[in-house]
């Protein structure tokens, strides 16, 4: 017998019915390529997700969406762009709520002092104990650079931190 399916997983699976007796075609579109994703990485480990790894695998697509529709705009392929825009809303409804730029900040501030990281050598140490807290609700690059910048100028991560220059998940 199977283990019990993760939250998550069961709130997609139903969204999907859900859509399915509303007849949203588009809507369903998605949300098939979302069970697809978790599917092929369950099948190809042989595990069931747990609902941290499926954030993992939604935090991908929303990249693969945000990159598309960057190349979208350039090439000034407005009805693609409308698409990929329309995914990147459903598949936002299954992700965790975006840290605000004090929270990731508080966040840097901790995991620095939890370290014990005093140079940017100490960078992985700190990455590797922010990444399970702010995956999926923060944009992993700009909280890479930030805490870069901190660990780089020794200086207080609020000093560093500029809410202009960072561009979140949502």
């Amino acid at each position: 017998m199977p283990a019990e399916a993760s939250p998550l997983k069961v709130t997609i699976q139903d969204s999907v019915k859900d859509a399915m007796r509303a007849k949203e075609k588009e809507r369903l579109a998605t949300l098939r390529q979302i069970t697809a994703a978790i599917k092929q990485i369950e099948v190809d480990k042989r595990i069931d997700l747990s609902d941290d790894e499926i954030i993992t695998v939604l935090t991908k697509m929303c990249k693969q969406r945000r990159d598309s529709l960057t190349q979208f705009q350039d090439a000034g392929r407005d009805d693609l762009a409308v698409i990929e825009i329309a995914e990147l809303a459903i598949i936002a409804e299954f992700m965790p709520s975006a840290l605000s730029e004090e929270e990731v900040a508080a966040e840097i501030k901790a995991a620095i002092t939890e370290s014990g990281a005093s140079s940017a050598r100490d960078m992985g140490a700190v990455m590797n104990i922010l990444r399970p807290k702010v995956q999926g609700r923060a944009d992993m690059g700009a909280v890479s650079g930030l805490v870069k910048a901190a660990l780089t100028a020794w200086a207080p991560v609020s000093e560093v931190f500029n809410p202009d220059t960072v561009t979140f998940l949502f």
